[in-house]
């Protein structure tokens, strides 16, 4: 019996079957949405008491401060064992210095002599960072939101973390996180009013300008609902992986990819295409050889059951445009040419090339952002990144025998538009220069 859902040629899958794996947008349900709808209408009219009563029924906790002290959160910081913390500001050393290498610049261009036209970066005021709770602590992802943010230059940064029953705080991992980032402040709030808090603002946590970071099904639906008033990153769901494999792949690598991946939740998606039956079939016995040694065996065998898929392509390229087309978050090249397919590829959130680029590492330690879009959004979307931190503030320098050669084709332009008071503004610089003649 197999252990995936999907195995055999890429060309063989029926409509439905391609569909299924290609669309894996994560819409809510009804009673998400409303659910959600729901808890951002009580954060909006009860502010701070409805986080509160909130925290008591979703999180089993009563809080006494929505915000945790930072000599708390320094606290937690001085706590971690020698080996966490080095490695801890291991990876927040690289991620620091991955995003000021590709922090965005100003520039400028002129169109025609005379017309200067600029672009510039500038840093949001206040961001919040959400970093989830629930079945497991992520002070990674802190890392991957506060660091990028500092990094652009961002006023203040704002982290909420769902509380712990006991302690009424976040995860002393994540408060550690939160210091080592540099982190402003720290909320204990958790789930879709974390979320309306930020968008909001209430009497103790302030209105941000962004909402970024990953969460469940409420989190990420509760960003939706706030977009039209906050900026977000892209909703994120599940992991993903696709491997691309060929002769020269290690098929244990191959395997040992995919089960961590499947380890993240029910709800991942794994895929592996490779370029031949026999690849495919070996991959699959590697996974299936590999799998009851697992930590969390239990939760990789239902994602495979899934949203699990072994198959092989036709050919390289036909590999390569199924690539494409799924878009995922995560895409593994094992194959002998990975500079031409890299080349080639046009929709994934992150490429991880060659057989000593496990997903592991990108997850925590290279420095590149490992929040990033799912279910397909890599299509239109990009990682987090230091430009999820700034707005562009455009800017026009015009000379005054600029204006005197714009002025009457810009005339000539807005009588067609019906707009006559366009065309006088503008043909009076040549007025003006006629005049002076």
């Amino acid at each position: 019996m197999t252990l995936v859902r999907w195995t055999g040629a890429v060309s063989a899958l029926s409509v439905a079957d391609r569909r299924a794996l290609l669309d894996r947008s994560q819409s809510s349900d009804d009673v998400v949405r409303h659910r959600t709808s729901d808890i951002i209408a009580r954060v909006r009219a009860g502010g701070d008491a409805a986080l509160r009563a909130l925290a008591v029924e979703l999180d089993g906790v009563s809080l006494a401060s929505l915000e945790v002290p930072r000599h708390v959160c320094a606290a937690a910081l001085e706590a971690l064992t020698p080996d966490l913390r080095r490695v801890m500001q291991r990876a927040a050393t690289n991620i620091r210095r991955v995003h000021e290498a590709f922090r965005p610049i100003a520039q400028e261009t002129e169109s025609e002599p005379g017309i200067v036209v600029g672009r510039r970066p500038d840093a949001l005021g206040r961001v919040g960072v959400y970093a989830p709770g629930g079945r497991a602590a992520y002070p990674s992802s802190v890392l991957m939101g506060v660091i990028p943010a500092r990094v652009a230059g961002v006023g203040e940064i704002i982290v909420c973390s769902p509380p712990v029953r006991g302690s009424g705080q976040p995860s002393a991992v994540v408060l550690a996180a939160a210091a080592l980032a540099g982190a402003d402040r720290v909320f204990a709030l958790g789930g879709a009013g974390a979320i309306a808090a930020l968008a909001y603002g209430t009497e103790s946590v302030p209105r941000v300008d962004c909402v970024v970071g990953p969460g469940n099904a409420y989190v990420a639906e509760a960003k939706i609902q706030v977009s039209s008033s906050v900026a977000i990153d892209s909703p994120a769901g599940p992991s993903e992986l696709l491997v691309l494999a060929d002769d020269s792949a290690d098929v244990r690598f191959v395997a040992r990819e995919v089960l961590a991946q499947a380890e993240h939740d029910p709800m991942a998606a794994v895929v592996v295409v490779a370029t031949s039956a026999p690849v495919a079939r070996a991959v699959g016995e590697a996974i299936a050889s590999l799998l009851p040694s697992q930590p969390r065996a239990d939760v990789a065998l239902e994602a495979l059951a899934g949203q699990g898929a072994v198959l092989y392509a036709d050919s390289l390229d036909d590999a390569v445009q199924f690539a494409n087309a799924y878009a995922a978050e995560h895409l593994l090249l094992v194959v002998g040419d990975t500079e031409n397919i890299l080349d080639r590829i046009r929709n994934a959130g992150t490429i991880f090339v060659g057989p000593h680029a496990s997903v592991a590492f990108g997850d925590y330690m290279t420095g590149a952002n490992h929040v990033l879009p799912t279910g397909g959004l890599a299509r239109s979307h990009s990682g987090l990144s230091t430009l999820d931190f700034v707005r562009w503030t455009t800017y026009q320098r015009i000379s005054s025998a600029a204006a005197a050669r714009l002025s009457q084709d810009v005339g000539v332009f807005a009588d067609a538009e019906g707009l006559g008071g366009h065309a006088l503004a503008a043909r009076a610089f040549a007025e003006a220069v006629h005049g002076r003649e």
